[in-house]
């Protein structure tokens, strides 16, 4: 059973240095998944911490636990929030450029047909 326990503090310390230093080296962003590995790296140091009677440990990871936490909190609330934001559709109004370059795409089409179709008519 010790060696689950101290297991359990190695994983800990694996994902909270990893996390870290994958945030640091710009390999991952500073968002959910950091914090979810900095969550669950202080989950196993509390456990390991308590097995081993490191109070200052125990009370110190708590703190990181706490602030994992919250942060993901926050971050889910503000993902909620721009979720339920939904954009209007584009709407184009007769007589006003069309900002998304589709008209001209359209337009220069037809307009290549016409002079195909205008050509293929005899003249008289």
């Amino acid at each position: 059973m010790e060696l689950l326990w101290e297991t359990t503090g190695w994983a800990g310390a694996v994902a909270i240095l990893g996390a870290y230093l994958a945030v640091s080296m710009g390999w991952l962003k500073a968002g959910r998944r950091f914090q979810t590995a900095n969550l669950l790296g202080a989950c196993a140091f509390i456990v390991n911490g308590v097995f081993h009677e490191a109070w200052p440990s125990v009370v110190t990871n708590i703190a990181w636990f706490l602030i994992s936490a919250v942060a993901l909190v926050r971050m889910r609330a503000v993902s909620q929030t721009a979720a339920a934001v939904v954009e209007d559709p584009h709407v184009q109004f007769p007589g006003t450029p069309d900002s998304t370059g589709q008209l001209a795409v359209i337009d220069v089409l037809t307009r290549n047909v016409d002079d195909h179709i205008d050509r293929q008519r005899p003249r008289q």
